[in-house]
């Protein structure tokens, strides 16, 4: 019986795999994909875009949807543009450089108000338009390049798109460019001096990534991962780096040993130089170890801090809770106009960060607390305290529905939510609706152009009763 429903299931399929078909691209998926159907057959196709007809192969088959490679593209979008990169079509950094800029912001946005309407059934909630990036390319102030080896020639670079194959990137269009002169100083350093690359199938070698981060005053931060303790000629590899890179002001040598995709290791240790670099948020400083969270495009963080405040609206009398408040960026934003704001992270040393933050940057207003969200808040308000803003930035999997009660039964007037995943967005401010809060607003923030994503600010406001 099972058997003739999954061959009668299979038949139902209109697409084989490794055949071609035409078919017409409706729309642009949460990865940046285009969406098209054949026979009202669902399939997504990387590197196309709504509005044209292309000729595709089909390369996967499952139940509900397939996906396709192109062949040809039939039609052409007249807001396709040819890519900025010469590794692009191998690439999994970027997903957008084929559409125009001006058309990737309207994309962002249709993406976040079809998340509302689909998921949260939020259609009648204004979504305002993408705010723009002043400078699209070269943005990231963070690298994270893994090493390898392929028939002796050693690759730094990016990930093939869905693998592990290293694509050896010389010139990353979306990285600040002391981070590339970094990846390129590396690449050569490790084939002069023969320091063996770690291997993921033999767990043999040293040599698993570099990183670079990069501050507003161009202070370069190099992190040599490794996947041994002792790093086989340290001092040369030093000396290279410091005679390679003018800017570099620390170089850090980061563990890990453990046989995963974990990028980073528990243990850094200083090799060279300051042990931090500094970046700034509008008036405020602060300082970027090796393992600090700090958003990788300073200048859009920047103006989405500032819609926040925005949003928040505060005078000088407020008492506010950031729920999530990593290493305190967004907490000391608001502490410049509140009273008083608590910051809540459930892991320690971002905890510890965010004071050290806070006394670098004199701020005295603000308290961090580490916990769950889920008792920390309920405990302030049997304190006594009683917030006018909740502010929160949760991962990408959004908030517990626990949480969001715990954010309502505070009775706060305003929550703003930012967001980097419109569809748990959706999702969560469907379930403060049933809590008794109405979404005003939406603002999508462009903080990696090129890219698929998009982070989000939304305004909320308890219902009057």
């Amino acid at each position: 019986m099972k058997q003739k429903e999954k061959t009668k299931r299979t038949a139902m399929i209109p697409v084989r795999k490794g055949q071609i078909y035409n078919i017409p691209i409706d729309r642009l998926g949460t990865s940046g994909e285009g969406v098209g159907r054949y026979e009202n057959f669902t399939i997504f196709v990387p590197n196309a875009l709504p509005g044209e007809n292309v000729c595709i192969i089909i390369e996967e088959v499952k139940k509900n949807y397939a996906r396709g490679r192109v062949k040809e593209v039939l039609q052409a979008s007249p807001k396709r543009i040819p890519p900025h990169c010469e590794i692009y079509a191998d690439c999994g950094g970027c997903q957008l450089q084929h559409l125009s800029y001006e058309a990737q912001l309207d994309a962002k946005r249709a993406q976040v108000a079809e998340a509302l309407t689909h998921i949260g059934k939020l259609s009648q909630i204004p979504v305002k338009e993408t705010m723009r990036a002043e400078e699209p390319w070269n943005y990231r102030n963070k690298m994270q390049f893994p090493i390898g080896i392929n028939k002796g020639k050693i690759l730094v670079g990016c990930f093939a798109q869905g693998s592990h194959n290293i694509i050896d990137t010389k010139n990353c269009h979306i990285q600040h460019t002391a981070n590339n002169d970094l990846g390129n100083a590396m690449r050569d350093i490790v084939e002069h001096l023969h320091i063996p690359v770690y291997n993921e199938d033999t767990h043999k070698g040293v040599m698993r990534h570099i990183i670079g981060r990069v501050g507003r005053n161009n202070d370069l931060m190099a992190v040599i991962v490794t996947a041994t303790k002792r790093l086989p000629r340290a001092k040369d590899v030093v000396r290279m780096l410091r005679e390679r890179l003018p800017n570099l002001v620390s170089i850090h040598q980061n563990i890990q040993t453990y046989h995963n995709n974990v990028i980073m290791g528990r243990d850094t240790q200083l090799l060279w130089g300051r042990p931090t670099i500094i970046d700034s948020l509008g008036r405020l400083n602060f300082h970027i170890s090796p393992r600090s969270f700090f958003q990788v495009n300073t200048r859009q963080a920047e103006r989405l801090y500032e819609q926040t405040l925005a949003y928040a609206d505060l005078h000088g009398t407020e008492t506010v809770i950031d729920a999530y408040c990593g290493t305190g960026t967004i907490t000391l934003f608001l502490a410049q106009r509140a009273r008083k704001v608590y910051g809540i992270e459930i892991v320690q040393p971002a905890i510890l960060d965010a004071r050290k933050n806070a006394r670098d940057n004199h701020i005295k207003n603000a308290e961090f607390i580490v916990g769950d969200a889920t008792a920390v808040m309920p405990a302030l308000y049997k304190q006594g305290i009683r917030p006018d803003v909740v502010v929160v930035d949760p991962p990408r999997a959004g908030c517990s529905e626990t949480v969001l009660c715990t954010f309502a039964n505070m009775r706060p007037q305003r929550i703003v939510y930012v967001s980097c995943n419109p569809a748990t967005l959706a999702r969560d401010l469907a379930i403060l609706k049933e809590l008794g809060y109405i979404t005003q607003e939406v603002q999508p923030v462009d903080l990696f152009p090129q890219t698929s994503h998009v982070e989000n600010v939304a305004l909320i406001t308890k219902k009057s009763i």
